[in-house]
């Protein structure tokens, strides 16, 4: 069964699977902030660094599971494997949008 995203997320999660970081320009607002591992990267060069230095340190993938809307957020659970203990888990990736980019990105459990 396949799901059906948002324009910007659908293409963050596709660019999942490349090493292409223009991906994060087409998909984050210039300001965005991302909360990852307790860590919260903010602007467009530090969540490019977030990503590619998560893709080099967990040669991870992830797969959508379903999507929801709560209270001006898009939720999507997925399923990501990769090189880490526990793998693969099942996280909730937290976005809000504006304007077609994404704002704000939480993923966590």
């Amino acid at each position: 069964m396949s799901i059906v995203l948002p324009e910007p997320l659908a293409e963050y999660f596709s660019g999942e699977k490349t090493t292409d970081s223009t991906v994060i320009e087409r998909c984050f607002a210039s300001d965005a902030k991302v909360r990852d591992e307790g860590q919260v990267y903010q602007g467009l060069d530090a969540i490019k660094a977030w990503k590619q230095a998560a893709q080099a340190k967990y040669r991870y993938s992830v797969e959508p599971l379903s999507v929801s809307q709560e209270e001006g957020t898009t939720l999507v659970r997925a399923r990501l494997a990769g090189n880490f203990p526990g793998s693969p888990v099942e996280v909730t990736y937290r976005f809000v949008l504006q304007q077609g980019r994404i704002v704000s990105l939480g993923i966590g459990s």
